[in-house]
């Protein structure tokens, strides 16, 4: 594959987005890299590196009808094909606590100070209206130890936020 594409779709959550929207790519001579695909809150997301010899016109017109039918909506943007030229990751973040502004981005502009590159995050609302809680998993990549990026998030900690950081150990081969 010469090409690849990022192609984004957004739209309500509903059965068949995954399955109609890949056939149509598949049909139309497409490969996928990686993906990504989630529902967020009545909402799903679809990331997908699509490789192609097409150009992003025929990939948007294989796409299109799917979209449409689906009332989803669709972004291509072309990209860097080379899908193994990135880091893996190495620690595991868990975050809970208590549904306030600002919460994302103070945990992680914490770990970015100390070189956390995030590589996946998840967040989720639950609890109750009355008692919110707010749970985020981040798989990242550092090259600072476990308990040096623990020392970062000790304000975080000390506002009764639980934070729970590991180390991940990957084999590859």
């Amino acid at each position: 594959m010469n090409n690849w594409y990022m192609v984004t779709l957004v739209g309500r959550d509903q059965k068949g987005i995954v399955s109609r929207v890949t056939k149509a790519l598949f049909e139309g001579g497409c490969n996928l890299g990686e993906a990504s695909m989630m529902r967020l809150g009545s909402n799903f997301g679809v990331m997908l590196m699509v490789g192609s010899d097409s150009a992003v016109s025929t990939i948007e017109s294989l796409i299109q009808p799917v979209a449409k039918s689906l009332g989803l909506m669709v972004h291509i943007d072309a990209v860097d094909g080379n899908k193994r030229d990135h880091p893996q990751p190495n620690v595991d973040i868990s975050v809970y606590g208590a549904d306030k502004a600002g919460i994302v981005a103070e945990v992680t502009g914490l770990l970015a100070e100390v070189g956390l590159n995030i590589i996946d995050m998840q967040t989720v609302v639950a609890g109750s209206e009355e008692r919110p809680i707010y749970i985020m998993q981040i798989d990242g990549h550092s090259d600072e130890s476990v308990d040096r990026l623990r020392a970062a998030i000790e304000p975080v900690i000390a506002q009764g936020i639980e934070v729970q950081i590991n180390d991940i150990e990957t084999m590859i081969g």
